[in-house]
């Protein structure tokens, strides 16, 4: 169970700073158990949930997680609302589905010891499974993140609530180890997340002014195909790495298509129908 701020500070060595770790979830009681082992050496565990049907607050609180609870508005919304609820400055914030390994850990409790004095932030790789194994080529990987931070100095800034990022003032340092990643449960379930993230981003990029063309709907699927099977080795994942090109291309035709279909005032979703 995670310690009481009281306990941290009759513990703690002269240069460590207590940690607060969050996390935002909803229907993740098959998954979030691991992604809160992973974290047991933080201070304070925040888990924000938006009305989970399948008990991930119940297996939170088993694990010894501060469970809030706030309708979803958005990814970043909600992430910056789960770093605000943190008792600590210093924040690692996570998605349910993530785990941090034991040589990412080791660099964490380093820096900690150490009072995160090297940065105001730090990234580190983000390694995901996909198709039966972890790939570590291609654009899947090192897809380097930037989670652990000092939150008087940054955050979950900005407007856009999909592919959001935390930025902050002040350098940033590169940790060793991996953030393990999970995406999803089955392949259909990818692919409707990616559709949904298509979604979300046309709407985004519709709302500030852009548009489709021919040219991006050709070319930029060709390209996300290219750069991340042949120039960044994708192919060295074999089967999974191909078809992991193959779905990161269609979200980028699928993006633009929606894109093109907004700017023609084309509806996205079924319109609402009302019966007779």
């Amino acid at each position: 169970m995670p310690a009481s701020p009281a306990q941290v500070s009759a513990n703690a060595g002269p240069g460590r700073v207590p940690l607060s770790a969050c996390i935002i979830a909803f229907n993740e009681a098959d998954r979030i158990g691991d992604c809160l082992a992973s974290l047991a050496f933080c201070d304070e565990i925040v888990v924000v949930d938006s009305g989970s049907t399948d008990g991930t607050r119940e297996v939170a609180r088993a694990a010894g997680a501060r469970v809030l609870e706030r309708p979803f508005d958005g990814f970043r919304s909600q992430k910056q609302f789960a770093v605000n609820q943190c008792a600590h400055d210093w924040v690692l914030s996570l998605d349910a589905d993530e785990r941090v390994d034991a040589r990412l850990r080791a660099a964490i409790e380093a820096e900690r010891d150490a009072g995160f004095a090297r940065a105001a932030g730090y990234r580190f790789a983000r390694m995901s499974e996909y198709y039966g194994r972890f790939l570590r080529h291609g654009t899947a990987y090192p897809d380097r993140v930037l989670r652990l931070f000092d939150r008087r100095r940054g955050g979950w800034r900005g407007d856009r609530e999909i592919h959001e990022a935390v930025s902050v003032d002040g350098p940033v340092a590169l940790l060793p180890g991996d953030l393990l990643h999970h995406p999803y449960r089955s392949f259909m379930q990818l692919l409707d997340k990616k559709q949904r993230y298509a979604r979300m981003m046309a709407e985004h990029d519709f709302a500030r002014g852009k548009r489709a063309t021919l040219g991006k709907l050709v070319l930029a699927p060709a390209w996300r195909f290219f750069r991340g099977y042949v120039l960044k080795a994708g192919f060295l994942d074999g089967w999974p790495g191909l078809v992991e090109s193959f779905v990161s291309a269609n979200y980028v035709r699928q993006k633009t298509i929606m894109l093109w279909l907004l700017q023609n005032g084309q509806p996205l979703v079924d319109p609402p129908r009302h019966g007779k």
